[in-house]
């Protein structure tokens, strides 16, 4: 029995000089096949060496690369939150489908989960692994992102949600920086369909909106959701628009961290308290949905809509009346399969739904899935709404539209470019919230 426990304490020994020869200090990012944080048994998928798909939407002719390209992506929260940085890791693993790439990533990559890690250093260990490209999927990313395509000029990066490569970005605009692209979905189209659903649905014509934190994209897709809302209230439901009331409340970042943000459980109970009984969710993670859940099944009214991730109802499907959605696969196809020909440019994207096919996971990059709680009737309306979308018959970004504080928006008749919906300043009038930080 001695010797027994001898040669455990020998093994175990010998388990710690292994581990501490191999801890450099240094965070370790994870292949898209694995479940752990090590990358001790990385997994890769490689596919064949000529390999075709096309889309029927654009007729695009994909090859991989002879040698599988690797991809390394930066997420700001968990890689399976069912929100946000779900759809970029999905995104991840499409590519891998198509292209046969290897997928690095390293996840929670924020001030609180992982403080002395910047993204830079990040954009460094994964190049150092073999990333041929990087995408930044966040916009607090900025910094480190412009930092990074700066240290590694050689190497393609893009920052999702960024406008670095747009020249009608003004001072934000980087044209030194020829590594650097931008892509991002015209959700501001999902948004307003989510509060079309919402207006339908609402008995008690009181809106809610659970915001992260305040900058000119969370606003414009707050003033989305309002118009969509207010528009259907008004042309298919026949009510007086003063008597449809939204509110939003931010709790201050994208999801919850305690001791730093509001807590969205409490915001979301804080909303049904107040009477409002849909909450449109604009956060990453799916509390909204939870907590509706929750109240119904103690007998209140109450629905939701989850944001960002296709299955984000699966969450508590009897309340949700459907789910926006990023698809950034076809998008992160284009340029990675640029990459591959050789024909990279950093360009600036803002992408839009396939309106022939919302829902076709290779050719729409915004989409909308009508909940289990949406009614067959206002199911048939929303198609009718997103129909007029579609044809461009209905333009919600058409004035007048005028800002909390009585500055005019849009002029009357006039109509909203992509500048000034880009660079909304404040939320509109008719909407009860702050229109920033301060």
């Amino acid at each position: 029995m001695q010797r027994k426990w001898s040669w455990i304490a020998l093994l175990a020994v010998l388990a710690l000089l292994v581990a501490a020869c191999g801890d450099d200090g240094a965070e370790t990012t994870t292949t898209a096949a694995e479940t752990t944080t090590t990358a001790a048994a990385e997994t890769t998928t490689t596919a064949p060496a000529e390999e075709t798909t096309t889309t029927a939407a654009e007729e695009t002719t994909t090859t991989a690369a002879a040698e599988p390209l690797t991809v390394g992506m930066i997420m700001v929260g968990p890689y399976n939150d069912r929100g946000w940085s779900q759809a970029h890791y999905d995104a991840g693993l499409y590519l891998q489908e198509k292209l046969g790439i290897e997928l690095i990533y390293l996840d929670s990559v924020n001030t609180a989960d992982r403080p002395e890690t910047t993204v830079d250093q990040v954009v460094t260990q994964l190049i150092e692994q073999g990333a041929d490209i990087v995408f930044a999927t966040s916009d607090d990313m900025k910094d480190g992102i412009l930092l990074g395509a700066e240290q590694h000029s050689d190497v393609p990066m893009i920052w999702s949600s960024g406008d670095s490569a747009w020249p009608e970005a003004g001072e934000a605009y980087r044209p030194d920086l020829t590594n650097l692209g931008n892509t991002m979905g015209r959700m501001e189209y999902g948004k307003m369909i989510a509060g079309c659903a919402a207006a339908l649905t609402t008995e008690s014509g009181q809106l809610g909106y659970l915001g992260p934190l305040i900058n000119a994209e969370t606003l414009r897709l707050v003033n989305s959701a309002y118009l969509g809302a207010e528009y259907c209230w008004e042309n298919y439901r026949g009510e007086d628009p003063a008597d449809l009331a939204f509110r939003v409340d931010w709790i201050g970042f994208w999801f919850n961290i305690p001791g730093v943000t509001l807590d969205p459980t409490q915001v979301a109970n804080d909303f049904f308290d107040s009477g409002i009984d849909v909450v449109i969710s604009g956060i990453d993670t799916t509390e909204g949905l939870v907590v509706a859940g929750q109240r119904a099944a103690a007998g209140d009214t109450a629905w939701a809509i989850p944001y960002d991730y296709r299955g984000a109802c699966d969450e508590s499907p009897e309340v949700c009346l459907g789910v926006p959605y990023f698809n950034w696969g076809p998008a992160y196809l284009r340029i990675v399969q640029s990459v591959i020909d050789g024909t990279f440019e950093a360009d600036f994207e803002w992408f839009g739904p396939d309106w022939d096919d919302l829902n076709n996971v290779d050719t729409s990059g915004i989409g909308f899935i009508n909940g289990p709680a949406l009614s067959e009737e206002n199911a048939a309306v929303l198609d009718e709404f997103i129909a007029g979308l579609a044809d461009g018959s209905i333009n919600l970004f058409t004035g007048p539209l005028t800002y909390q504080d009585g500055t005019p928006f849009l002029a009357d008749g006039e109509v909203g470019t992509d500048v000034q919906i880009w660079f909304t300043e404040q939320l509109l009038e008719g909407i009860e919230g702050a229109s920033s930080a301060g």
